[in-house]
């Protein structure tokens, strides 16, 4: 996503006429390729992702996390939590 931006970010410059960047021109032969490098760079990294595993380790890895907060949250509810036993011990005369 971060070479999509930067892309985004040349092109608004470049159409904003804003330093080095506003003097890029869009011909084929010309700097069309500076344009092109952020977003062939994100072709890549998606590849790369998908193919090492990493996009579906972080998506069971969020799927874990609302797990566990999902459980932590029903406990809450039902007075079973850590938080919950421990306000009952100190409420309890011994």
């Amino acid at each position: 996503m971060l070479f999509v931006l930067v892309g985004l970010v040349l092109i608004g410059l470049n159409l904003a006429d804003v330093g080095p960047f506003g003097r890029w021109n869009w011909e084929f032969f010309g700097d069309l390729w500076k344009f092109c490098v952020p977003f062939v760079l994100a072709i890549f990294w998606w590849v790369y992702s998908d193919k090492s595993g990493l996009n579906k380790r972080r998506e069971m890895q969020r799927m874990e996390d609302k797990k566990k907060a999902r459980r932590q949250e029903n406990l809450e509810a039902l007075g079973m939590d850590a938080r919950a036993r421990k306000r009952a011990q100190k409420q309890q005369p011994r």
